[in-house]
C-alpha cells in the first residue's frame, strides 16, 4: 500500500496492534524487527525521518567496546562482539571489518604491553583471533604519514563498520516484508490509557489535519534521548533520566588525508580514544564527547571548541599532512541518549550500559549501542510481553536479514559495488537493479553510489524531503562538497518525477535542504571580533 492508502486504512479501519513503536532509529527498527518477525501486528512511528536522529549521526561503527571492556563493563563488551560478528556474518556488504591500529607513544599510558594483554581478552570472547603489533618500521608502512616521534609501535585488531542509516533502512525493509507497518514524518501525539494501563496512541502525521488513534496494550518507547518525555514517571519503575552527550565529526577528502585503516590516540586534551577512519570515499575524524544543551527537536551541531579539538588531533597523529579547515567537506554532530544515575560524572565516564523501563503497558528503552539494537529490542519485548514472550518471540537463532537473491552481476558493476548492493537492500537486489541505470552518480569520487539507488530512494523509501535523500538515504550530501551543490540539477532531472514533485515543490525542497546544510552540517560561523 501507498502511505496515503495505510493512513486512510488506520483512520477507517479501527486498527488494532499487538505493538506499537515509538521512534524509526536504530532501537525502534530493531524491535519493530523482531516484533513483526514473530508475527506480532505492529506499527512504528517516527516524529521525523526514520534515522533522524542518532542513529544516522552516530562513529558509525559495529563494534565491541574495546575500551569498555578496559573499564570493567565485560558483559556490554561480550554481548556486543557476539552481535558485531552475527552481523558481519549475515549482512556483508552492509557490515564489514575494518582494521584499527593503535599507535603507542614513549611514556604514555596505555603501553603497547597492557594493550596487547586487553586486545587477548577482546580476542577471546570473539573466538576470532585478530591482534598484533606493529614496529615503528611497520607502523608507518600501515598508516602513511604517521608521527614517528617518541613511536614504540602499535597495535592492530579488527572491528566493523557501517552506515548506520542504510542499517536502519534495512531493517525497516525486513520489519515490512513481514507485516509491519512503518511511517516516518508521523509523530506519538498521547499514550491513551485505561485504568492506568496503556490502551492506545495518537498519531499525528505530518500532512494530516486530524489525529489518527490506534488501539494497543503496548507501546515501546524507543525514542533515544527523547525517550523520558513520553515517561509518566508516577507509575513507572524508577523512571530513566537521560543526559544527551553529543558526539561530532568533521568529514576530510580522502586525498587530504588517505587512511586505509581506522587510526586511534587518546586525545592529549581529555584522554579519549579520537579516530580518523575511511569511510565512503572520505576520512572521517571522530569523535567528540560533551553534554549537549540545545533543543532536541533541532539539529545538533558541532561547535567551534569541537572543531579545534578533532583538528588538534589530526596535527597530532600527521604532522606532516597539513589539516585546516578549507578542508573539512562537512560535519555531522549526533546526541548519545546515556542514562545517568545523576552524580555528576564526566561524560566520558557515564555509563554506556542501555536501560529498559516498564510502566503498565509503556516500555522505555534508552542507552546502548549500536551493535546491540538486536539484543535491546529483544529484551524490551520480553518485558512488554512478559509470560506470553516465549511463546510469541521468534527462536533468537533466526536471522536479523534476508538474503540477497542469487542473480547474474551487471557487467558494468564491480565486485566490491556489487557485494555492497547485496549487503544494503538484500531481497530487493532485483527490485534496485530494474529501478534505474546501474552508473555511478559521481564517477570522479571514490564512492560508488548509483543512480539506481537514488531512483530506488525515491519510489520506494519513503523520502517525502530533498534532506531524506541526500543526508540519509545516500550520503551525498557529507561527502561532496558544499552539500552535493554541483550535482543538484543532475539529481533534478532523473529523480523529480519518481518524487511526484513540480518546480515550486522542488524549489522549496532545494531551500529547506541547503538551510539544513548550512546550519548543522557545515562548519560552524565564527564570530566576528568585533561583534558585539
Amino acid at each position: 500500500m501507498t502511505r496515503a492508502e495505510t493512513l486512510k486504512a488506520l483512520t477507517t479501519d479501527n486498527a488494532g496492534f499487538d505493538v506499537v513503536v515509538i521512534g524509526g532509529g536504530i532501537t525502534g527498527a530493531g524491535v519493530a524487527r523482531e516484533a513483526a518477525g514473530s508475527g506480532l501486528r505492529t506499527l512504528l512511528v517516527e516524529q521525523k525521518d526514520f534515522s533522524w536522529g542518532t542513529s544516522s549521526r552516530s562513529s558509525k561503527m559495529v563494534h565491541g567496546g574495546l575500551r569498555y571492556l578496559g573499564s570493567g563493563h565485560y558483559g556490554l563488551t561480550r554481548d556486543a562482539v557476539r552481535e558485531r560478528e552475527r552481523l558481519m556474518a549475515e549482512a556483508p556488504g552492509l557490515i564489514g571489518p575494518l582494521r584499527f591500529i593503535m599507535p603507542h607513544f614513549k611514556g604514555q599510558f596505555p603501553g603497547p604491553r597492557l594493550f596487547q594483554l586487553l586486545l587477548r581478552a577482546y580476542d577471546f570472547i570473539a573466538h576470532s583471533p585478530s591482534r598484533h603489533f606493529l614496529s615503528p618500521a611497520q607502523s608507518a608502512l600501515w598508516v602513511p604519514g604517521l608521527t614517528t616521534e617518541n613511536l614504540a609501535g602499535a597495535s592492530g585488531f579488527t572491528d566493523a563498520v557501517t552506515d548506520d542509516s542504510r542499517l536502519v533502512q534495512r531493517l525497516i525493509a525486513e520489519a515490512r516484508r513481514d507485516g509491519a507497518i512503518c511511517l516516518n514524518y508521523t509523530r506519538a501525539q498521547e499514550i491513551k490509557r485505561s485504568q492506568g494501563k496503556v490502551s492506545g496512541l495518537v498519531i499525528q502525521p505530518e500532512e494530516e489535519d486530524t489525529p489518527i488513534e490506534v488501539s494497543t496494550a503496548l507501546v515501546i518507547n524507543a525514542t533515544g534521548a527523547w525517550a523520558d518525555r513520553l515517561q509518566t514517571g508516577g507509575n513507572a519503575t524508577k523512571a530513566m533520566t537521560i543526559r544527551p552527550l553529543r558526539g561530532s565529526h568533521l568529514v576530510l577528502p580522502w586525498s587530504c588525508l588517505p587512511v586505509s585503516c581506522s587510526v586511534s590516540l587518546f586525545h592529549p586534551q581529555d584522554r579519549r580514544p579520537v579516530f580518523a577512519f575511511p569511510w565512503q570515499g572520505t576520512t572521517v575524524l571522530g569523535t567528540t564527547d560533551l553534554d549537549h544543551e540545545g533543543c532536541l527537536d533541532q539539529e545538533p551541531v558541532i561547535s567551534e571548541a569541537e572543531t579545534e579539538y578533532l583538528l588538534q588531533i589530526a596535527s597530532r597523529l600527521f604532522p606532516g599532512i597539513p589539516i585546516s579547515r578549507s578542508n573539512i567537506l562537512s560535519t555531522w554532530a549526533g546526541v548519545r541518549p546515556v542514562v545517568t544515575d545523576g552524580t555528576g560524572k564526566a561524560p566520558s565516564k557515564e555509563n554506556r550500559e542501555h536501560s529498559v523501563r516498564q510502566d503498565q503497558g509503556l516500555i522505555s528503552i534508552a542507552g546502548g549501542k549500536l551493535t546491540t539494537f538486536r539484543v535491546i529490542a529483544r529484551e524490551a519485548l520480553k518485558m512488554g510481553l512478559g509470560e506470553r514472550a516465549g511463546s510469541l518471540l521468534r527462536p533468537d537463532s533466526l536471522a536479523v536479514f534476508q538474503t540477497a537473491p542469487t542473480g547474474v552481476r551487471p557487467e558494468q558493476v564491480r565486485h566490491q559495488t556489487w557485494q555492497r548492493l547485496q549487503g544494503y537492500y538484500g531481497p530487493d537486489l532485483n527490485q534496485l537493479v530494474a529501478s534505474g541505470p546501474m552508473e555511478p552518480v559521481a564517477p570522479d569520487h571514490h564512492w560508488d553510489l548509483l543512480w539506481a539507488e537514488l531512483l530506488w530512494a525515491c519510489e520506494a523509501e519513503d523520502v517525502r524531503h530533498l534532506d531524506d535523500l541526500l543526508l540519509r538515504r545516500t550520503r551525498l550530501g557529507l561527502i561532496l562538497p558544499e552539500g552535493g551543490k554541483a550535482l543538484l540539477q543532475a539529481i533534478k532531472r532523473r529523480c523529480q518525477a519518481a518524487l511526484g514533485w513540480d518546480d515550486r515543490h522542488w524549489a522549496e525542497e532545494e531551500t529547506r535542504y541547503f538551510g539544513i546544510y548550512r546550519s548543522a552540517y557545515s562548519l560552524p560561523r565564527k564570530e566576528s571580533p568585533n561583534a558585539s
